[in-house]
């Protein structure tokens, strides 16, 4: 048996979550994947992996001895980046998260950019506004707008995304323009309501102004989870919002939202790129952390 072999098929077993797709991804067959994993358990005399007819589970030693495995295997593919003409060109696979919003405006337009970079890093790009488990998911890093909670987490801090509140044109035709954000408070006007994914819980807004200072939450018809959805919701005319800028740049260019309270100051949302402190932060990992960066800064400048 081959340990690196071994270890790597094991390893990818559970990033993937399927023999087939593991083998796949190695070029091997399944068969050579399926007994590369179970001469592992034999030479450790321990169960890492629970196989059903339907999908295959890590086992508790199995996660343990997969966060040794991958951070040898990143080091490893460190030491040979650092010994070869790959020291200039980082390479392998990398499982990122980000926001729909985040995804659709920003990173994937600038992708082609990060490829003539990096043309051997392949990127996995989980697209959700939910809440992920970087660790029992096999993400390298998210990246997620508002503070980072989980003390579980590295959080790096790269940029404050300032807020604005805006409507469309057809809600406002319809409703009439607020004129004070009290008016949003006090059930005057509908707003559409963005459930966070950490806390399950409506978001509110504080806004400030020459001394005055409230928290408006506002009565919402509508309240919705992923960003893509709140802005569509806003630009239907379903009622007020609130966006990170680089969001309503679009909207706002061809007259499908207009902003509201220009007067007013709201506190910026911090964005922040997440990962375990267990995770080796490889060469991949930080270049495309780098360019992450880069783009947030043209962006949302």
């Amino acid at each position: 048996m081959d340990r690196f072999d071994a270890m790597q098929a094991f390893a990818r077993v559970v990033e993937t979550g399927s023999f087939t797709r593991a083998a796949s991804t190695l070029h091997m067959s399944k068969t050579t994947v399926s007994q590369l994993v179970q001469q592992l358990e034999a030479r450790l005399r321990v169960k890492l992996l629970n196989r059903t007819t339907r999908k295959v589970a890590v086992t508790a030693d199995g996660a343990a001895y997969y966060e040794r495995v991958q951070a040898l295997l990143a080091a490893l593919e460190d030491a040979d980046t650092a010994l070869s003409s790959a020291a200039v060109a980082p390479r392998g696979r990398l499982r990122v998260d980000v926001p729909s919003p985040f995804a659709r405006l920003l990173l994937i337009p600038a992708l082609p950019g990060f490829h003539e970079r990096y043309p051997d890093i392949q990127l996995d790009l989980g697209v959700s506004d939910r809440h992920v488990s970087l660790l029992d998911e096999s993400v390298d890093c998210v990246i997620r707008g508002g503070e980072i909670t989980d003390a579980s987490l590295v959080a790096r801090h790269i940029a404050d995304l300032p807020l604005e509140v805006y409507a469309a044109p057809a809600y406002l035709a319809a409703h009439g323009t607020p004129k004070h954000p009290a008016q949003l408070q006090a059930g005057e006007h509908r707003v559409v309501g963005y459930r966070g994914a950490r806390k399950g819980q409506t978001l509110v807004f504080s806004l400030q102004r020459e001394g005055e200072s409230l928290q408006v939450q506002g009565r919402s018809s509508l309240v919705v989870d992923d960003g893509n959805a709140y802005l569509a919701a806003g630009q239907a005319g379903l009622g007020v919002l609130w966006l990170p800028r680089y969001m309503a740049l679009g909207a706002l260019a061809n007259g499908e939202l207009v902003r509201l309270f220009e007067d007013w100051e709201i506190a910026p949302m911090p964005l922040y790129i997440a990962y375990t402190p267990n995770r080796h932060v490889s060469g991949k990992l930080r270049v495309f952390m780098e360019w992450v960066v880069e783009v947030v800064r043209r962006g949302c400048s």
